[in-house]
């Protein structure tokens, strides 16, 4: 039976030939031919004139039909190749593919399963939640998914030192054993009990560690600790107060904090907005310098992400020598993810100049911003307000009262003194010695009540409180945009048809046909621009590329 492209090439009068023969050089035959992606590729020339013979290898050139010669190869490219195999192996995969950990359960328990029962790894986006709701996550994936590949964020809190330790125990007790390390100024000593917990060495003297970090880093102050062995002295305090032996101790000194780490660029969220096309490259020469430093056993790896929302995106990281793609905006704008339906639309319908940096609520009195969209909210502007209410003013009853009023009437909804009487409730039962610290200091006690708003906003925007949709954080990258322009005019458009898989099938098989488009431009072949743009394939045709590609 013919395929549809097939039957336009009967409608044009085209011969269509037996699978494996050659196909005369049109562009409907090149389509075909580019995403058989897991199929060497001959092409042929006769008297001028271009075929190709898909399924035959270089061992064929003598076996050409009459009067042709080979002009040129393509050799196959399964998309589990568009990273390091290596990581795909250690992490039980079949894509090298990551669904990056967006907060407050935007990457929900439902997008997690959906990228693991694919083959590819997602997070779940533990930070900003309570430890119940982290609890209940894992219980649902060893239920549903125990034997596939999933992870937990792990997010820096300087505010709340004892929050991330007590995550960290958590993991360790439930036996969580991959974890994504964001937001990281420097290594903390229960991410270094994470990594180290239940080290050993086997019969042969090889050492095993049970607990695998990736870092998510765009800075190479930052990078470097997590490509170095963990740091001596908190080391020494784990043997102190025996998390560790004197001997795992000993073996610890010889493994890196972080075997991969993710160079993240202008992504959504905590981001210093690097252009990729150079921390990457970055990233992969401090990855040789640490690498030749100190002769890891367990090689070190570099993936990318921010921007990643296209097959041109997905295809240069790869080509740049990503050992794994990291994705956030786009997950977020999809029917799996803790976000809301109108956050969802807000999301499909954003252009790549439609966001902006604004305050984080983690980070508020550092300064510290995350990358949200302005188009549709006012969050930005509030926020940004908040930030220079707070450096210009030593406490809340030293706002003037016209900014006063503003606040209560306009961001709150509520008096200052009723807002701070919730928030006072609610670190109470979360950090006391927050409550502790902004009775003596009334600058705290101003920054804990204008966070409560920020932390609020995120809340707000996942739930879909239609009051305050002037007032949702939506965290989103220009990656956003991007992806919209690719998907306009297809099914991927409409938000509701925006599954993360489906997603993510289609940005790898793109990427792998354009890499292979290149490889024949790079071969003094012309190839059309659409081949280029690489839209969308429904299901259905996914299936079959997955099928091939086994």
């Amino acid at each position: 039976m013919l395929d549809i492209r097939d039957e336009k090439r009967a409608r044009l009068g085209v011969a269509v030939k037996e699978k494996n023969a050659p196909f005369i050089g049109d562009d409907l035959s090149l389509e075909r031919v580019l995403g058989r992606l897991s199929e060497s590729i001959l092409i042929l020339e006769k008297e001028g004139q271009v075929a190709y013979w898909p399924g035959a290898g270089l061992d064929s050139a003598g076996e050409l039909p009459a009067g042709y010669r080979m002009a040129g190869y393509l050799p196959p490219l399964p998309l589990k190749n568009l990273g390091d195999p290596s990581f795909c192996r250690d992490h039980r995969l079949r894509f090298p593919y990551v669904a990056g950990g967006m907060a407050n359960g935007i990457a929900s328990v439902e997008l997690v399963e959906a990228m693991a029962r694919a083959g590819m790894l997602g997070f779940y986006g533990a930070a900003g939640q309570d430890l119940a709701a982290i609890e209940k996550a894992i219980d649902r994936f060893a239920q549903d998914i125990p034997n596939l590949a999933c992870g937990f964020n792990l997010i820096h809190s300087p505010s709340e030192p004892e929050r991330e330790a007590a995550t960290v125990s958590l993991y360790l007790r439930r036996g969580i054993h991959l974890v994504e390390a964001a937001a990281y100024l420097q290594l903390t000593l229960p991410l270094v009990r994470y990594r180290v917990a239940g080290i050993a060495r086997d019969a042969e003297g090889r050492i095993l560690t049970p607990n695998r970090v990736i870092g998510k880093v765009s800075r190479v102050e930052v990078a470097t600790p997590f490509f170095s062995p963990p740091p001596e002295e908190m080391l020494n305090e784990l043997v102190r107060t025996r998390e560790i032996t004197a001997d795992q101790a000993q073996w610890a000194s010889r493994i890196p904090m972080a075997q991969d780490i993710t160079a993240e660029a202008d992504s959504a969220g905590h981001t210093d907005n690097r252009p990729l096309v150079t921390l990457l490259p970055t990233m992969l020469s401090l990855r040789h310098r640490q690498q030749q430093r100190y002769n890891f056993v367990q090689s070190l790896r570099v993936g990318a992400g921010g921007g990643l929302s296209t097959p041109s995106a997905l295809a240069a990281a790869s080509s740049m020598g990503a050992a794994f793609l990291v994705t956030g905006s786009i997950n977020q704008s999809c029917v799996e993810s803790g976000s809301c339906e109108t956050v969802r639309r807000m999301l499909s319908e954003a252009g790549q100049a439609d966001t902006t940096m604004a305050p984080a609520a983690d980070m508020f009195e550092m300064g510290v911003k995350v990358q949200v969209l302005k188009r549709g909210t006012m969050f930005p502007m509030r926020a940004a307000k908040l930030y220079d209410l707070y450096r210009a003013y030593p406490a809340l009853e030293a706002l003037p009262e016209n900014e006063r009023a503003g606040l209560e009437k306009q961001y709150f909804r509520a008096s200052l003194e009723s807002v701070w009487r919730g928030t006072r409730d609610y670190f109470l039962k979360r950090d006391a010695r927050q409550i502790e610290r902004a009775e003596r200091e009334p600058k705290h006690k101003m920054a804990l009540v204008f966070r409560s708003y920020l932390g609020q906003s995120s809340r707000w925007a996942n739930a879909g409180e239609p009051s305050r949709v002037l007032d949702y954080q939506i965290w989103c990258g220009p990656a956003m945009g991007a992806f919209n322009e690719w998907a306009k005019g297809t099914f991927l458009e409409k938000p509701e048809n925006r599954r993360v898989a489906l997603v993510a099938l289609n940005l790898l098989h793109g990427a792998g046909v354009q890499l292979r488009a290149q490889a024949l431009r790079s071969q003094g072949f012309s190839c059309p621009a659409r081949f280029l743009n690489c839209p969308p394939l429904d299901l259905n045709d996914l299936q079959k590329i997955l099928h091939s590609d086994e």
